[in-house]
């Protein structure tokens, strides 16, 4: 590193991946890369985020998914990549399942009812309620600052902040949380109250809003983005 034409000494790095750097995360999926040998479970990786998972029907699978912790921890041992066990947590799915205990390195996992995951929120029955209250909130947040930030409100202006800021979130990995329930649709469609910000259009009816700003629906963008 160079700051004001002087360098910094060579320090060396025995753990950890460079951030930036285009060769760290390579190195680290092929670090990572036999993290599930002689696992039976499905696993699924993403950078440091590992899940494990199973159906479990009986105290046979549910041994077999408890070996699978137990080889995930003896690999984060062996490698010196240990688990955060406070993070670690379990979710059952099922009307009918027995909610047995887990445990990583003889502490019990704590068991959850919904758990964000990558920025979606994943609740046990599967519904996209909380997800849709999330999303609603920080877009409202949002288009509060830019109702008291901006001073000049043409429509040009508000309709370029509102399809930078606001609806790349109202959208973002809709394919998995796309909502079917009426009061959930409802509640996204809230959100696109920004267009009453502008003078012009503040009396008119919201799909007379939408047709003079060329928008359509969430929902309808939904609908093509999962056809």
């Amino acid at each position: 590193m160079r700051i004001n034409g002087t360098m910094s000494t060579w320090l060396l790095v025995v753990s950890g991946v460079p951030q930036g750097s285009v060769l760290g995360p390579l190195l680290f999926l092929i670090y990572i890369d036999d993290l599930d040998d002689g696992i039976i479970n499905r696993i699924l990786k993403f950078a440091d985020d590992t899940k494990i998972f199973g159906k479990v029907q009986s105290s046979a699978q549910q041994q077999q998914l408890q070996s699978g912790l137990n080889t995930l921890l003896q690999w984060s041992k062996d490698w010196q990549m240990l688990f955060n066990i406070d993070k670690c947590k379990v979710m059952h799915f099922g009307h009918h399942n027995q909610d047995m205990d887990y445990t990583l390195d003889n502490r019990v996992l704590q068991k959850v009812h919904e758990e964000r995951d990558l920025g979606v929120i994943i609740s046990v029955d599967l519904k996209a309620s909380l997800q849709c209250v999330k999303a609603h909130s920080t877009e409202n947040r949002i288009l509060g600052v830019i109702n008291r930030s901006i001073v000049y409100k043409s429509r040009n202006i508000l309709l370029n902040l509102y399809k930078s800021l606001v609806r790349p979130h109202l959208e973002y990995c809709t394919v998995v949380w796309s909502p079917h329930y009426v009061k959930d649709k409802e509640l996204l469609e809230r959100v696109q109250r920004f267009t009453r910000m502008i003078p012009e259009l503040k009396q008119l009816a919201y799909a007379n809003r939408l047709d003079s700003l060329k928008l359509w629906t969430l929902e309808e963008r939904r609908a093509c983005g999962l056809n």
